[in-house]
């Protein structure tokens, strides 16, 4: 028996054929129904591997369907599962703008810029390049492979390289949750400036609003009788934490006070965007996406040639790349850098294993990895210029150092310095819609990523309830993901969403992506995983790489995990200092997710049959995967 791969167009034919599963084609075009005369149930030869006798040289007198006596006849069997098929993208290029979408996301815009210049500038592109390159990358490759080679999802797909593991993949789904709590509202509060930039006069620019108060300063160097003092406060800081958030409202995470109807009608909208995109599966998701992953650097380049001609400009752009290269023995450089490669390319969530198992079986995943994480690097390094051009113009305007303007890290780096300095442009109005829109795209296709690693993991495990039900399902989910957002759009939500991305998501991911690498590289086997790899792309992944997933990934997740539970970060925001029992929510929050992977050990341990020694190797031991459905089997007798 030969096996070939089919090319994706016989995939289409087997798509067409599993119409007539359970016949078997013959090469002359007869049919063979089972049980048929012409297929001989005796054949001595054993059956073809669906469980068809194979069939025996017909005799010399037959020669039928017109194939001259005594010539070669073939039988191909073109085996198929009962399964749907699974669906795919439509093209190519929808693939790889969903990814990049996913990858390039809020992180980029705000805590990239941030993290570079608060550890030395320029220098700290040297531990950046050195974590991508042996961390990020290969994780992020390794992840696209697996995906594409068993198309499933992030619970269905542990069967196949490790069953004991696989409560990594409920892990997953709880943290995607989590995120779709907070991660949206960042989305409504960009919603909200974008419904408030529609007007003459942005609300943000003056004093004389109901909200301000009476340290609200317009200070610019146009203004040469206004002093600045310590307690004086922007018009965009009290727009946004007055008016916006409400925070002033809140004594802090003990008393968060009622929901804000407006950001809760923005959620909604945001929501209903993310539902009518999604519903759908890669199809919708995949068009969408041609708008939410372009449009945002059509944004930035316009920002950038607007930011570059501003007056002082070029002091952002000094600060920004000015290196200091004493910063680089100290180890929160590393530990940052690490970090942010990390949840930029964000393995780990799923959301690639999901996106690569829609594509064709034979798609180079490998220049896919290496294009998307690159794309996905240079973005971050472009958007510090465009938020340090306007740092170094708001420091010229205010005839203060840039290290001043440029203390708020997070979404206030956002919604106050940036919102402010776009507010003293000339075209303010402009300006604002646009910078608003990208931040509502940034963060919708990394929703959309989200939430598909979810459904996809979701559909694969539960096929015979769900995979008719998607579009209710997704409705479902949804619905839980703004039930779950309310909690942020209180009066004290703010508190809410910093507690969430400090504790919930970061140390339960790299931890879970740290038992994926392990279960991957140790246990289902490194030789193998290449094996598979080859059997996909026609090559091996070389020394490199085989030497980054068993040895160099695991000590870099490693060492953040360490780092973070080493040196707890001290959580603040505003003036709130988040009390000693917020720090221990938050720990319960990161590890009610994980749990779900020891949990799972001791659930298939205790339900499975035999010895404990025999229990421990089903655990451990893989069941076999690959393009099965694809094979054509030719039998010629």
């Amino acid at each position: 028996n030969h096996t070939t791969p089919l090319t994706t167009g016989e995939k289409e034919k087997g798509e067409e054929q599993s119409q007539e599963n359970g016949r078997l084609m013959l090469a002359d075009g007869g049919v063979a129904e089972k049980g048929d005369p012409k297929v001989n149930s005796g054949g001595g030869s054993g059956g073809v591997s669906n469980g068809y006798p194979t069939s025996t040289a017909p005799s010399p007198k037959e020669g039928a369907g017109g194939v001259p006596a005594g010539a070669l006849r073939t039988l191909v069997v073109q085996q198929t599962s009962l399964d749907q098929p699974r669906e795919t993208w439509s093209k190519k290029m929808d693939f790889l703008l969903s990814v990049i979408g996913y990858a390039v996301d809020l992180g980029n815009v705000w805590r990239f810029p941030y993290i570079c210049y608060q550890n030395g500038g320029g220098a700290f592109l040297l531990p950046y390049m050195l974590m991508a390159v042996f961390g990020g990358v290969p994780l992020f490759y390794m992840e696209l492979a697996l995906g594409q080679f068993h198309r499933s999802g992030c619970i269905s797909i542990w069967k196949h390289i490790c069953p004991i593991f696989k409560g990594i993949g409920f892990a997953i789904c709880i943290i995607a949750l989590y995120i779709a709590f907070y991660y949206n509202t960042i989305m409504a509060w960009a919603l909200y400036y974008l419904l408030a930039s529609f007007r003459p006069t942005l609300p943000w620019t003056t004093c004389s609003n109901p909200w301000n108060t009476v340290n609200c300063l317009r200070y610019l160097s146009t203004d040469s009788n206004v002093t600045w003092t310590n307690t004086s406060t922007s018009p965009a800081e009290e727009f946004y934490t007055r008016q916006v958030l409400q925070v002033h409202l809140s004594p802090g995470l003990h008393q968060l006070g009622s929901v804000s109807w407006q950001l809760a009608l923005c959620l909604l909208f945001i929501f209903t965007i993310v539902y009518f995109s999604i519903w759908k599966g890669v199809k919708t998701s995949g068009k969408v996406v041609w708008v939410t992953a372009t449009f945002p650097y059509l944004v930035l380049l316009v920002l950038l040639v607007r930011g570059a001609t501003l007056p002082g400009a070029w002091r952002g752009v000094v600060f920004y790349l000015k290196p200091d290269w004493g910063k680089l023995l100290s180890t929160t450089v590393w530990i940052d850098a690490a970090a942010q490669i990390f949840f930029s390319l964000g393995p780990g969530f799923g959301v690639l294993l999901a996106f690569a198992s829609y594509n064709p079986f034979h798609n180079n995943c490998y220049k896919d990895a290496l294009l998307t994480s690159s794309v996905n690097c240079l973005t971050s390094f472009l958007s510090g210029f465009v938020i340090f051009t306007v740092l170094g113009y708001m420091a010229e305007m205010r005839k203060i150092g840039v290290e001043t303007v440029a203390k708020d890290a997070g979404p206030s780096l956002l919604f106050i310095i940036y919102a402010e300095a776009i507010a003293n442009m000339p075209a303010a109005t402009f300006f604002a819609i646009i910078f608003f829109l990208m931040i509502i795209m940034l963060g919708l296709d990394s929703t959309f990523a989200g939430l598909e690693g979810v459904i996809t993991a979701m559909l694969d495990e539960f096929p015979q309830l769900l995979s008719r039900r998607r579009e209710w399902f997704v409705l479902g989910l949804v619905c839980v993901c703004y039930l779950g957002a309310l909690s942020t759009l209180t009066y004290g939500g703010a508190f809410v969403v910093k507690l969430f991305e400090e504790y919930a998501t970061g140390p339960a991911v790299i931890t879970v992506v740290f038992l994926e690498v392990i279960a991957v590289s140790w246990f289902y086997g490194t030789s193998r995983f290449c094996a598979d790899v080859h059997m996909m792309l026609g090559f091996s992944p070389g020394l490199f790489w085989r030497v980054c997933w068993v040895a160099i990934c695991p000590i870099f997740l490693l060492f953040i995990i360490v780092s973070f539970l080493a040196f707890p970060p001290e959580v603040k925001l505003f003036d709130y200092v988040y009390p000693p029992w917020t720090t221990v929510l938050g720990y319960c929050i990161g590890v009610s997710s994980f749990i779900c992977v020891p949990a799972y050990m001791v659930y298939h341990l205790l339900t499975a049959k035999g010895t404990f020694k025999q229990r421990l190797l089903k655990g451990i031991t893989p069941v076999p995967s690959g393009p099965h459905s694809d094979i054509i089997i030719t039998h010629a007798v």
